[in-house]
């Protein structure tokens, strides 16, 4: 089940890895939105998924299935900013999928990179290429447009996707500037992310609201075989997710992972128009959300021709975790 960093991988492996990724984030995205149209408690859904992930790795690694490590005190101290960062992120992200529907959604998740650009200008960074500057700016102009011909506007649910691209924001530059990463298998690293996050999550459902009125209302839901079909799906593929995005990036590497990202991006856009419903088709709607896709192509691109000119510096570990 695990891969490790200094495996030599087949070109198949590699292959399988990166649709692998690309499919599981396409279907998250989908499948979350199903869940939280049926039940409004994200915080718990996320503690949820989170619970499942740490028991799965932990039983798997006491009945021999992984070679996953336990606990290490200095390790976790190292890793607990970037999963409350991480968490922050995903919970701000579902709770917005309730007003905001997929195109836009992932239209506004694309404003990661212009604010990574910003918070690396904070960090004395250097300063970006020229088109990878420029293609952040069209992405960013894509989903302004896109907004104005949004029928179903949200503010609120705007607000939640906004504030969940800051918080992805601090996640990547933590992980960028502590390395957290180095020396730890993927199984390892959604096991700590996991098990770190348990409390944090606990608390904010208790601080909110959310428990015990969420745990009652699963209850009655999952008397309701679709729901539970959808809820299962929505565990499991949260821990696929995690460990495909890890598996991407070590058999292959962080520009692959980023490249699948833009690409699962136009496909969840495109089917997003036609599926759970939502949207409403209007021109400045589409033109926006062309303008946004194709800002995401050339970010690629420009980041693409950015490492075949510098093939000996490693690309940032950013890179690797954009979704």
């Amino acid at each position: 089940m695990e891969v490790q960093a200094e495996m030599e991988p087949s070109s198949s492996i590699s292959l399988v890895s990166a649709v692998s990724y690309g499919i599981a984030s396409m279907a998250m995205v989908f499948i979350n939105k199903a869940v939280i149209m049926q039940y409004p408690h994200s915080m718990t859904l996320l503690t949820l998924q989170q619970l499942a992930t740490s028991l799965l790795i932990h039983f798997g690694r006491r009945m021999g299935y992984t070679r996953a490590k336990g606990i290490d005190l200095t390790t976790a101290k190292k890793l607990l900013p970037v999963s409350i960062f991480y968490n922050a992120n995903v919970a701000f992200a579902l709770a917005s999928l309730k007003g905001v529907n997929i195109p836009m959604y992932i239209a506004i998740k694309r404003l990661t990179p212009l604010a990574v650009l910003i918070a690396g200008f904070f960090f004395g960074k250097g300063k970006p290429t020229t088109q990878v500057a420029l293609s952040v700016l069209l992405t960013a102009a894509g989903c302004v447009i896109a907004a104005l011909g949004d029928f179903s506007f949200d503010l609120f649910g705007y607000g939640l996707a906004l504030t969940s691209v800051f918080f992805q924001t601090m996640y990547l530059v933590l992980v960028e500037k502590s390395g957290a990463e180095d020396g730890l298998s993927s199984i390892e690293i959604m096991f700590y992310n996991s098990f770190l996050s348990l409390p944090f999550l606990s608390f904010l459902i208790v601080v909110t609201g959310e428990f015990p009125n969420s745990l009652s209302l699963l209850l009655a839901k999952c008397s309701y075989l679709p729901f539970l079909v959808i809820l299962i799906l929505s565990l499991v593929m949260g821990i696929v997710l995690n460990f495909t995005m890890f598996l991407c990036t070590i058999v292959n590497s962080a520009l692959t992972t980023t490249i699948v990202g833009v690409l699962k991006g136009v496909g969840s856009t495109t089917l997003g128009f036609v599926l759970l419903g939502g949207v409403e088709v209007h021109a400045l709607n589409v033109s926006g959300l062309v303008v946004n896709t194709a800002g995401g192509v050339w970010y690629s691109y420009a980041k693409y021709r950015q490492k075949k000119a510098k093939p000996a510096k490693l690309l940032s570990d950013l890179e690797a975790h954009k979704k």
